[in-house]
């Protein structure tokens, strides 16, 4: 049995805990003595403790994050009640700031804060050391990790099983850290920015691709900032192009110099997504978070990409940052559609522990829930009511504009209006109200509620609102026309949509490729078919 159980609750089984890779990669000795339990946050906390209990651990390692933090406090309660000899270690950004008012920590043995890529092992020597884990640690409850040499880092790609690599996302990273100062984003204390040696990371990346990986998402916070390692890091992956090779990188949406440009061109359709946070377009919002963005070459770059690349392009904006209205916010979401991006994640501002963000609360009269994620509910700008608002469009846009059920039809929505926020808005008000709620919307009613508001709300010609929603099905497989649309296609024309290829991973992306454009490219267009 393992002395060692490394465990966290991942957000979805497809998800693989990477920070858990590097601990178990770097515990020398020890990583014989250890074992990976990865679980998710549908799973009950008694079950799981069951499930670590049965490897009879002396310790326990848990990575703790902003969407586990409330089932992982459960979890470390029932650990400590049933088996109170046991050593529990958290570990993770959740548990890194903040730590005295967190019930989570009361509970464990140990805290580590910072990177504990190295120090885990640490801590996992001294207390295998002890003679009787029972007797009091002589090691401190929260225990500081010094920044790792990253030089020194055993990488811990060989970590992932082959079952991994046939269904769950890989994360890689060549770098660490973030040179602004963003106050929303832990990334802002994570200066300078370090990176790996390229050579053995290289090296890594082309033993994960012998190995079947096709899929690699990157979780550098700044994967353009330095430019010789984005080239060679391109430059590696297209002289072993596959035709399903997968990349997606977070990108500084200010910064893609010529050299850049040119190799990004060269990768065919549905092989890079580009992560851009745009975050604000409102400049006075900008300079009150430290957010530096040169807003002409961000729009300038998001042109590039959409006009002369195939990159699949996801933006960002942060509903809810002090000094920002909802006009306001308003005003940039259109002009990020003017853009064309594929998607827009319209994420709600959340107060992470330890972030900068927290030193506005006073002035802005900042309010957040107190439970996982800390969304903001209101700040003097923007009450609750209009908060509210924001969050149902927000997700009603995830599951309308974001899903790729609807890139032709979605357009629809403002289709000939001034402002696709405003319109957006009132669709997602109706339709509050029809639904009743922002979850758990089957795939067929939602589509029946696109074409009543289309038609009924809107006016627009059903025959018009049939064809697009024809179209969509057609490219998804994702769902049939309505019974009261079918009428007017012609008789040839089935509503029954193709089927697709499905697999864990692969639905994921082709649900993000479909189709060249999920917005128009400019208010008021709307998106043509394909080819």
């Amino acid at each position: 049995m393992p002395d060692i159980v490394l465990a966290t609750l991942n957000a979805k089984y497809l998800h693989a805990a990477f920070g858990l890779r590097y601990l178990r990669a770097n515990l020398g000795e020890l990583r014989e003595r250890s074992v990976l339990a990865e679980f998710d946050i549908n799973q009950r906390p008694l079950d799981i403790a069951e499930r670590i209990l049965a490897f009879e651990p002396r310790i326990v390692g848990l990575g703790v994050y902003i969407w586990n933090a409330t089932p992982t406090t459960e979890l470390v309660a029932l650990l400590k009640r049933i088996r109170p000899e046991v050593r529990v270690i958290l570990g993770g950004p959740e548990v890194s700031h903040e730590t005295a008012e967190q019930p989570i920590v009361a509970l464990a043995d140990h805290v580590i804060t910072g990177e504990a890529d190295l120090k885990f092992a640490e801590v996992c020597r001294a207390l295998l050391g002890a003679a009787d884990l029972r007797r009091s640690s002589p090691l401190p409850k929260i225990i500081p990790a010094e920044l790792p040499d990253l030089g020194r880092l055993a990488l811990p790609y060989d970590e992932y099983t082959d079952d991994d690599i046939a269904h769950r996302l890989i994360y890689v990273e060549a770098s660490r850290g973030c040179p602004f100062e963003c106050e929303f984003c832990l990334s802002a204390l994570d200066v300078p920015v370090r990176a790996f040696p390229l050579e053995p990371f290289l090296a890594a990346m082309d033993r994960l691709l012998a190995r079947g990986v096709r899929q690699f998402k990157f979780v550098d916070r700044t994967f353009n900032l330095h430019l010789g390692v984005s080239r060679r890091i391109l430059e590696f992956f297209l002289e072993r192009l596959r035709p399903d090779l997968f990349l997606h990188f977070e990108m500084i949406p200010d910064r893609l110099p010529t050299e850049l440009r040119e190799l990004i061109a060269r990768f065919p359709p549905g092989t890079l997504q580009f992560e851009v946070g745009i975050q604000t377009f409102n400049p006075e919002v900008a300079d009150l978070i430290h957010r530096r963005q040169h807003y002409d070459r961000v729009e300038d770059n998001l042109r590039f990409l959409r006009q002369h690349t195939t990159v699949h392009v996801h933006a960002d904006l942060i509903a809810g940052l002090p000094g920002e209205t909802l006009a306001s916010f308003a005003a940039g979401f259109d002009r990020l559609v003017a853009l064309g991006p594929h998607e827009i994640q319209v994420g709600i501002l959340k107060r992470l522990r330890g972030a900068p963000i927290a030193r506005h609360d006073h002035e802005w009269e900042m309010v957040y829930s107190p439970l996982p994620p800390y969304e903001i509910l209101r700040h003097r700008l923007i009450g609750f009511a209009d908060m509210q608002r924001l969050r149902r469009f927000a997700r009603f846009w995830d599951l309308v504009a974001n899903s790729g059920q609807f890139v032709e039809t979605t357009p629809l929505i403002w289709d000939g209006c001034q402002s696709p926020f405003a319109e957006f808005l009132r669709f997602s008000e109706w339709l509050h109200q029809r639904a009743g709620r922002t979850h758990a919307i089957a795939l067929p009613r939602l589509t029946a509620f696109v074409a009543e508001y289309l038609t009924d709300e809107r006016r627009l010609d059903p025959r018009r609102v049939a064809e697009h929603l024809h179209r969509d099905g057609q490219r998804t497989g994702g769902h049939e026309l309505p019974p009261s649309l079918r009428p007017w296609l012609p008789e040839d024309r089935s509503s029954r949509p193709r089927s697709m290829v499905r697999g864990p991973v692969r639905a994921a992306r082709q649900r993000r490729h479909r189709g060249a454009a999920a917005l128009p490219v400019s208010v008021g267009a709307v998106a043509r078919p394909p080819g």
